[in-house]
């Protein structure tokens, strides 16, 4: 099952995506995270009961990040092993973990902003991301599974030089608009996602073509080692690492460029693209 979030009548709602129709839910909640929390994480019964408005071609549709407003992003560093080596780095031996501002998120279509106070370092990041689907606290790897309400794709937008000056991460990895998410998210029961080709192209160029399977800590090992300190609450995003090909280790760097476009693919999932433009004033 797809569920997204697109706009009608200027407004979010939830919806269904079957083949190349969305149909729009019967539904007060306006965001997963709400949604998720009243259901206590059987969201496939209760979207199932739930009516739906007539469909409309998917290609239509004004879509939003599948998550609007996140409890908290969680992302994992280095957690490819292709992609800590091209870094001269050693795979880490537990999980590297940083926060993104929830204002970063941003849908479908909608703009990466090459910052105006750091506009030459932008490189992106292609992601398989987690979506807690309910509350989460001391759950083992074997367990996790039935706390993961599904998986979408994630941009994590990086401002290198603001991330390496900084041990944290944090600045560099939260400017606005630099997490785009979507186009939707996949119930967990649809997907191995220990088993997908991840793609991204930069302008038509395949900069990143990997599989999931070279994840370091794979999705269920995360939401244990995270859970084991604090608790995740349905709807949070746990972007859960990047393969080999960022723009940082090509030679010579290749970053981002106003009137570039970034598309991922995730098999399985589909495939998010956004414009990247100069930061308005």
């Amino acid at each position: 099952m797809r569920i997204a979030r697109h706009l009608v009548d200027g407004q979010p709602a939830l919806a269904v995506v079957t083949d190349q129709e969305i149909a729009t839910l019967e539904s007060d909640h306006t965001d997963l995270p709400t949604l998720l929390e009243a259901c206590d994480g059987d969201l496939t019964t209760a979207v199932e009961t739930m009516s739906t408005g007539p469909a409309t071609p998917l290609n239509e549709a004004s879509l939003l990040s599948p998550v609007g407003r996140p409890p908290t992003i969680l992302a994992v560093g280095l957690n490819y092993r292709a992609h800590a080596a091209e870094g001269g780095r050693e795979p880490p031996k537990v999980p590297i973990i940083f926060n993104k501002h929830h204002h970063c998120i941003i849908g479908p279509n909608e703009s990466i902003h090459l910052p105006a106070a750091a506009p030459d370092m932008v490189d992106y990041e292609g992601e398989l991301a987690i979506v807690i689907g309910r509350a989460a606290r001391a759950v083992s790897a074997a367990d996790a599974a039935d706390y993961i309400a599904g998986y979408t794709i994630m941009n994590d937008v990086s401002v290198r030089d603001w991330q390496r000056a900084s041990p944290t991460m944090m600045m560099g990895k939260s400017w606005d608009t630099h997490g785009p998410c979507g186009p939707w998210m996949v119930t967990g029961d649809s997907i191995d996602p220990h088993n997908c080709r991840l793609v991204t192209e930069v302008s038509g160029e395949v900069r990143q073509d990997a599989k999931t399977d070279d994840l370091i800590f794979d999705c269920y090992e995360i939401v244990e080692h995270l859970s084991t300190a604090f608790t995740l609450e349905p709807g949070t995003i746990i972007a859960t690492g990047t393969p080999e090909g960022v723009g940082a280790f090509w030679k010579p760097p290749s970053f981002l460029s106003d009137g570039d476009d970034v598309s991922i693919t995730i098999e399985g999932i589909g495939t998010l693209t956004n414009p990247v433009i100069a930061q308005p004033t």
